[in-house]
């Protein structure tokens, strides 16, 4: 299990509905996106950081290793906009509005993906996948993610006792014999997976399989006052954000 999976597992918000934290979640994600990115996106980011730290209880060295992946890719998303290409001072130069423009990209990026690990740190996979049916998602779509999510965990099991045994036979020792092994893992995941997909396949028929997985989903109720406090949240900060762009620069 990922640790991602893990946190969202043993999260305090385990109980609650889905609805509950994916209306936070997403609501923050799209208030950096809408909201200027001074002071707005700072502020969505601010208080997206209090909620995970505090009543969600995520940690913090489990926050940082997630989001330092998004980080990097928001980080390469806002490079190219310091540079601007052709003109009359060469090929490639400096853009005159480039740290601008690419230091407001970086607050909106980072800012909605906190957000998005909001949901992702509270909210397990296995609670949002059987509920699609309800909002009218097929049922043959879910049945696939359901299935692609437990076959990527079993996956990523069989290729970490893979790489624990090459290692224990010294077949990482040398830049040739990493290669080797390398090669080695990609085509024993390769055939592992059809494996495992055809032993799925088979556990299936013989539990009667007509088309349909049926899961046990935890019951809960929608919290009135939960919303109404996620209300508060986002018109604060809109609020907020309209105040301080007044005064600041």
């Amino acid at each position: 299990m990922l640790p991602i999976d893990a946190a969202a597992h043993s999260s305090r918000w385990r109980r609650r509905h889905p609805c509950e934290k994916a209306v936070l979640g997403f609501g923050l994600t799209l208030l950096a996106i809408c909201l200027p990115p001074w002071p707005g996106a700072v502020l969505v980011a601010l208080a997206t950081l209090g909620v995970l730290l505090g009543p969600a209880g995520v940690g913090r060295r489990q926050l940082w290793r997630a989001f330092r992946v998004p980080l990097g890719f928001c980080c390469t998303g806002a490079v190219p906009l310091l540079f601007q290409v052709g003109g009359a001072d060469g090929f490639v130069t400096l853009a005159p509005d480039g740290p601008v423009h690419a230091g407001q990209l970086l607050l909106r990026t980072s800012a909605a993906s906190l957000g998005v690990l909001l949901f992702a740190f509270t909210t397990p996979v296995s609670d949002v996948l059987p509920r699609l049916v309800r909002a009218g998602v097929p049922a043959p779509v879910v049945d696939v993610a359901l299935v692609m999510y437990r076959i990527s965990f079993l996956l990523l099991d069989a290729v970490r006792r893979i790489r624990e045994a090459q290692a224990a036979r010294l077949g990482l020792t040398s830049r040739a014999a990493t290669w080797r092994s390398l090669a080695g893992l990609g085509a024993t995941a390769f055939v592992r997976a059809f494996d495992r997909a055809a032993r799925l396949q088979s556990g299936l028929a013989g539990r009667g399989y007509d088309g349909t997985l049926r899961v046990l989903v935890p019951q809960g109720a929608v919290s009135g006052r939960f919303l109404g406090a996620t209300a508060g949240l986002f018109a604060g900060l809109v609020a907020l954000t309209l105040v301080l762009e007044r005064f600041l620069p």
